[in-house]
């Protein structure tokens, strides 16, 4: 895609910009949890096949492009990355790199990932991402749970990104699903789909032209910093290249909370995702955008338990360490409890629930009383309930059914102390 070829989108985009603070007023009812079904896909023959498919969300038949690693294991959890397209673009011009070529291909992630994740191109509304009433953030939850449920994906390596209006997409993903998304990378993008949320970390990454046209730069700084401030970093103000350098420089904020970067990339150029070093052309095979995200997402570990032996010692994230109560019951149910991050003032855990027993389970519950001072303010893979100070949780409709020696695994977020470990008891239905 050429760079003149973009710059008619400065009008819309400019007027999107004006209204940005109806769409986050619409959108900052406190968001719901994703459904992801956590390894539920895994060991599973899948339905699901690469290519254009449709999805029911929201009361609407939705659009996406689905691309399954070649050589797919069903017994091997998947990075899962979204890609968003940008105004009057299309899902089909992420997956097959449009003007820019195959190397392209979901933002060079493809050729970057080499047939190590799951890369999913879903398709906006009139070629865009209003997310108006949440919509579009809906159908995110909704894919998920649909990916997730039917191939093998680690829930702890979700990652969105996205170019121009794709880009603000990611980032409205950044600030709505904190506790589903381990990462993204915002390329010259705005406040354009919404910030629902936006008070938690999430590793973060943006990327810029110092001279935008269409998006001026500092609405992409603007955006940065709201995560700078979320993930506890040191601000400062990054050096930027100059006009006429034709250079990029990129700063790695100090002083994030572990497990929480933030990476501000600047170049001297105008609205394109694929800016070269050294020309003022553009070109997908040669720019070192791609690259970056790759290097970006692929730092941060993963946290998932492999699917087939959830009983395990699971590897840490490196922001916490993991606190671990065993609990077995009579009727064949253990449970283990990992704190994975924690903040001043909140913490995330995972619950994993598994049967020890001879005979399969249809349905599970775990009940736990809430140490002082915590309360759960989230809680996705399950249907939490809190009752006089005890938190139960039990299965979602589609991770009931544990086989012996399996499990499954749900997350939640709370407020207070991370030290206090509960005593949790569990019961396989």
């Amino acid at each position: 895609m050429s760079l003149p070829g973009r710059v008619h989108l400065t009008a819309a985009l400019s007027a999107l910009v004006l209204v940005t603070a109806m769409v986050t007023g619409i959108l900052g009812a406190t968001p719901q949890a994703s459904a992801a079904a956590g390894t539920a896909g895994c060991g599973k023959t899948p339905t699901l096949s690469s290519g254009s498919r449709t999805i029911r969300s929201g009361g609407q038949n939705r659009s996406y492009i689905l691309r399954i690693p070649d050589g797919y294991d069903r017994n091997r959890p998947y990075k899962l990355i979204f890609a968003f397209h940008w105004l009057n673009g299309t899902a089909g011009d992420v997956a097959t790199g449009g003007s820019a070529g195959a190397t392209w291909a979901y933002y060079g992630q493809q050729r970057l990932s080499d047939n190590s994740a799951i890369l999913v191109a879903p398709q906006g509304i009139d070629n865009g991402w209003a997310n108006t009433g949440g919509r579009d953030l809906t159908l995110v939850d909704d894919l998920t749970a649909l990916i997730e449920g039917d191939l093998c994906v680690d829930t702890s390596q979700l990652f969105a990104l996205g170019w121009s209006y794709g880009g603000a997409m990611s980032y409205a993903v950044a600030c709505a699903r904190p506790a589903v998304f381990r990462a993204v990378a915002v390329l010259s993008g705005a406040n354009l789909s919404g910030c629902a949320g936006g008070t938690q970390p999430v590793a973060y990454l943006g990327i810029h032209g110092t001279h935008d046209s269409v998006l001026d730069i500092s609405l992409g700084r603007g955006i940065r910093d709201t995560f700078v401030r979320n993930n506890g970093c040191t601000a400062q103000n990054p050096p930027e290249p100059a006009r006429g350098s034709l250079t990029h420089l990129v700063t790695s904020y100090a002083g994030c909370r572990a497990g929480y970067p933030v990476r501000w990339a600047a170049f001297d150029g105008d609205h394109t995702p694929e800016p070269v070093d050294g020309s003022t052309t553009t070109s997908g095979a040669r720019t070192w955008t791609g690259t970056e995200i790759w290097n970006f997402f692929s730092q941060l570990p993963s946290t998932t338990p492999p699917s087939t032996s959830p009983s395990a010692s699971p590897s840490t994230s490196p922001s916490a360490s993991p606190s671990t109560s065993p609990s077995t019951t009579p009727g064949a149910c253990a449970t283990a409890y990992r704190v994975v991050n924690s903040w001043q003032g909140g913490f995330q855990a995972d619950v994993t629930v598994s049967n020890t027993g001879s005979a399969a389970a249809t349905g599970w519950r775990v009940s736990w009383t809430l140490p002082s001072g915590q309360t759960i303010s989230q809680v996705w893979n399950g249907s939490l309930t809190v009752t006089g100070g005890t938190a139960t949780v039990t299965n979602a409709a589609y991770n009931g059914s544990v086989a012996p020696g399996a499990g499954a695994t749900f997350g939640l977020i709370a407020s207070g102390s991370a030290t206090a470990t509960p005593a949790l008891t569990c019961a396989l239905l």
